[in-house]
Order: structure tokens, then C-alpha cells, then sequence
């Protein structure tokens, strides 16, 4: 019995580090909507069989960051304006909360960690290193709710961005510097201690970004209408 619980014990935790790596992969941009996932090539490139994989992929299609089309056709999802749209109402509202809060919690600590953030993606941007831009936006949106201390709020967060991930980075390496510009006046804020203006600078972030995200999401559904 000892000897079962720790194969089980063992097959639980190696499920869940391959369901933590594909939620990863799917924030950081490295598959893009449309992408088909196949199983067994997944489990290779992990290095690993493919149970634990399946396991992974299905909680992922719970989360609604995969569709499930058929067990052999696994996609990231193509999002619709609708989903888009009240996914990004939400972050307005959940992200302003958290920029608001981190700022009057932010140590001189946090604002050097968040400072170095910024940094390194402006020269992954400078130097077309778009995974790592990706990257590195979601970590700054992402200490900002550790920042605020908001755990609950993070792990909304988190699942949102699971959606949202492979279409930012699929619009990154075009829409450029809209997708950094407002983090310097919400580090402004942030240094001044300012909640309302860290909150502000946050929601402008979200919403001037989402045109060119908009952009992708129709052109996207226009080249289906032609095929």
C-alpha cells in the first residue's frame, strides 16, 4: 500500500509540473491561437509519457485555454470580440485594483524589481526577442498583484492571462511600444505612491492595447470567412 500511494503521490506531482509548464508556455506566447496540440509530440518534448500530458491538457481545456475539438484535434483557441472584450473589462477593473494597491505597498524593493522588468523588456523589444518581451510584460503585470499581496486576485489573474497569453504575444512584435508605453507612468505613480494614478496608468495600459489585439482578432476572422 506504501508503495502505491507513492507511485500515485509521484504521478500527481509530475501532473501538475506538466500542467504548470504548459500554463507557462501558454502565458509567455510560445504557442499561438490556432496552434494544434499533439499529445505524444508534447510528451517527447517534455520528456515524459503521455498520461500525465493528457492530464495537463484536459485541466487547461476546464481552464478554457485549449479546445478540445476531437481527442486528436487540441487547439489554442482563436478568441471572438465578445470573449476578448469581457476579458479585458475584467482586467480594467482587477488589474486598476491591483496597480492601485501596489502602489501603496510598493518598497523601494519592488519599485528596483519592477524598474528592472521594464528595463530587460525594452531591450528584449530592441532586440526582437519577442518570447522573452512576452515574458517579461506578463511578469510585470503579475508582481504588481504580488506587490498589492492580492493571492486571490492573482490566481484570477493567472487564468485570464492563460486565455489571453498566445494572443498578446502573437500581436507583440507588431504592436510595439503599445504594449509598454503606460507602464512608465504607472511607475510614476508607483513611486509617488499614488494608488488612483497607478490605477489610472494601468487601465490605460489594458485599453490601449487592446486595439491592435482587436485588429488581430478581425483579421483573423476574416481570413476563416475567405478559406
Amino acid at each position: 500500500m506504501a508503495e502505491y500511494d507513492l507511485a500515485l503521490l509521484e504521478h500527481d506531482n509530475l501532473g501538475s509540473t506538466i500542467y504548470q509548464r504548459l500554463c507557462d508556455a501558454l502565458m509567455k506566447g510560445v504557442f499561438k491561437p490556432g496552434d494544434r496540440l499533439k499529445i505524444r509530440d508534447l510528451a517527447e518534448r517534455l520528456g515524459t509519457s503521455v498520461t500525465p500530458v493528457r492530464d495537463a491538457i484536459l485541466r487547461l481545456v476546464q481552464d478554457q485555454a485549449l479546445v478540445l475539438r476531437s481527442p486528436r484535434d487540441i487547439r489554442v483557441p482563436q478568441l471572438t470580440r465578445a470573449v476578448y472584450l469581457e476579458i479585458r473589462d475584467i482586467r480594467v477593473n482587477l488589474e486598476g485594483l491591483t496597480a492601485g494597491r501596489a502602489a501603496r505597498n510598493a518598497t523601494p524593493a519592488h519599485i528596483v524589481t519592477l524598474e528592472s522588468l521594464l528595463k530587460r523588456n525594452e531591450e528584449a523589444m530592441a532586440a526582437g526577442e519577442t518570447l522573452l518581451a512576452t515574458e517579461l510584460n506578463q511578469m510585470f503585470h503579475f508582481e504588481l498583484a504580488t506587490i498589492a499581496d492580492m493571492p486571490v486576485l492573482r490566481d484570477i489573474l493567472r487564468r485570464l492571462w492563460l486565455q489571453m497569453g498566445p494572443l498578446i504575444a502573437d500581436v507583440y512584435v507588431d504592436a510595439g511600444r503599445t504594449m509598454i508605453d503606460h507602464h512608465y507612468p504607472l511607475m510614476d505613480a508607483i513611486r509617488g505612491r499614488d494608488g488612483p494614478a497607478a490605477a489610472h496608468a494601468m487601465q490605460q495600459d489594458i485599453l490601449h492595447a487592446s486595439g491592435p489585439i482587436l485588429e488581430r482578432i478581425d483579421k483573423a476572422r476574416s481570413d476563416a470567412a475567405v478559406l
